[in-house]
């Protein structure tokens, strides 16, 4: 039926997800940058046209700067342990011993969990007079505000991100690693390479392309994270656990200011593909001959 329609045929295919990505993506995405030129603090209603009113009143703002800087810590905390630890998991998991198939479910089990369910479970867990500060009563030790000290709260939901993430990441490095010659491996075992020397000659460099990726969704996963935070602390307290996507819902849906949410969901696009160029420039740079 298709040799009818000739060198148009691929494109008939491609036209449902076209449509989609049209519906759902493009769409939305002109008319935000459509509405952050706008001021809905008035009227949701009767928008008025401000210009970059709405990017300049952002740039005024010490909240704006305090939810990047808690995003900011997301990142440099988050990412690492999500792209570093899981890639150990997979090796250990990738070698044979017993019981192998139940120490993969009991990892990825987690991530089958919803979020909204895990984060209840947490915040159980960190309350006052929760499990922890109960074992930290036992060692004689004073009990912790997990998610009422602007000390710790934030690591504390950091915690929820990263055991939630583990197995998921995990599984990604998995499939990696069966893409590594074993010929390599049986070479440095002849040459006497040990545990470790093994997998950082070998191991890393053939899937730093995947390292590369894990960062990427990391990253961007820790960029947009809320459901844990509209949980467990609501932002609080004195705005310490508050990130960049949080503070977005926040003045769309409960303050009704869509221009200036609008307007820093342009600005978190903007550092999203900055990140997403650095990921490039530093593992990919010799694919796209940078």
């Amino acid at each position: 039926m298709f040799k009818y329609y000739g060198k148009t045929a691929p494109y008939l295919f491609l036209l449902p997800a076209g449509i989609v990505l049209l519906i759902f993506f493009f769409i939305p995405f002109f008319q935000t940058i459509i509405l952050s030129f706008q001021d809905y603090s008035n009227s949701i209603y009767n928008a008025n046209f401000t210009g970059l009113q709405n990017y300049i009143a952002i740039l005024h703002n010490p909240t704006f700067y305090k939810v990047m800087w808690n995003t900011l810590i997301y990142l440099i905390v988050a990412v690492p342990i999500l792209a570093i630890i899981p890639l150990f998991l997979a090796i250990l998991i990738n070698q044979k011993i017993r019981g192998i198939t139940l120490y993969k479910i009991l990892i990825y089990l987690p991530v089958i969990v919803s979020i909204v369910v895990a984060a209840i479970a947490f915040k159980w867990l960190y309350a006052q007079d929760g499990i922890l500060n109960y074992f930290m009563q036992l060692l004689h030790l004073p009990a912790i505000g997990w998610l009422t000290d602007p000390k710790y709260a934030i690591y504390s939901v950091i915690i929820v991100t990263v055991w939630k993430g583990l197995g998921y990441y995990m599984m990604i490095y998995l499939a990696a690693l069966m893409s590594v010659p074993k010929e390599l491996y049986e070479a440095c075992d002849i040459d006497g390479a040990g545990f470790f020397r093994k997998h950082l000659t070998v191991t890393i460099p053939h899937i730093m392309p995947t390292i590369a990726l894990v960062t990427t969704i990391s990253s961007i996963s820790a960029m947009k994270i809320f459901a844990e935070i509209y949980v467990m602390t609501k932002g609080g307290p004195l705005n310490s656990t508050k990130t960049i996507v949080y503070y977005i819902y926040e003045k769309a849906f409960e303050n009704l200011d869509l221009g200036y949410a609008s307007a820093m969901a342009v600005i978190l696009l903007i550092v999203v593909m900055i990140f997403s160029l650095i990921n490039i420039f530093c593992f990919e740079r010799g694919k796209y001959n940078l």
